[in-house]
């Protein structure tokens, strides 16, 4: 395992019965995802904190080509990010629900999809706590699961089978920028 933890996320995703499927809470946009995420971050930056109006953001990373865009189309909003590098965020063009993001690091291959707009988020628990620096002061942490006061190397928490996804669709990333 490349000195990775064993993702908690629950079983494996195929389309049918089985299969993740959300959208946002007017209908207009439904999606699939086609397999499991690669990981799934809390992440408590301010900035999250800020986008989302919550203590915390949870956000399933996976490939685009894993979301299956079932109905409808998204509206790709260009906002700032604390990298300054910003984030796209797809929202439904009726209700403005986010429903994934992306971010420069990984350009469009790597959807962060928000875990809330899944029809059964209860199925996809958190890899990792992130930027628990900023956490708010009455959110408690049951240890659980690993918990880092900023960013993480992901070498040590990520899968293996995770890390060979995402090298595989760095070169895509890395092609669309050019």
């Amino acid at each position: 395992m490349s000195g990775g933890v064993a993702s908690p996320a629950i079983e494996p995703v195929v389309g049918g019965e089985g299969s993740l499927e959300g959208g946002c809470d007017c209908g207009n946009v439904r999606y699939r995802l086609s397999s499991m995420p690669m990981f799934v971050h809390c992440c408590h930056c301010k900035w999250c904190q800020r986008e989302t109006g919550a203590s915390f953001a949870l956000n399933a990373m996976i490939e685009a080509d894993r979301v299956v865009l079932l109905r409808g189309a998204v509206d790709v909003v260009d906002t700032p990010s604390n990298s300054g590098k910003g984030q796209r965020i797809a929202r439904c063009p009726s209700c403005r629900l986010a429903v994934w993001s992306t971010y420069a690091g990984a350009g469009e291959a790597i959807r962060f999809v928000r875990v809330g707009t899944l029809d059964e988020a209860f199925r996809i628990r958190p890899d990792i706590h992130i930027f628990t620096a900023s956490k708010q002061p009455w959110v408690v942490l049951s240890g659980e699961v690993p918990a880092v006061p900023e960013y993480y190397d992901r070498q040590q928490y990520w899968p293996a089978d995770s890390l060979a996804r995402r090298a595989a669709v760095l070169p895509v990333a890395d092609s669309r920028r050019r």
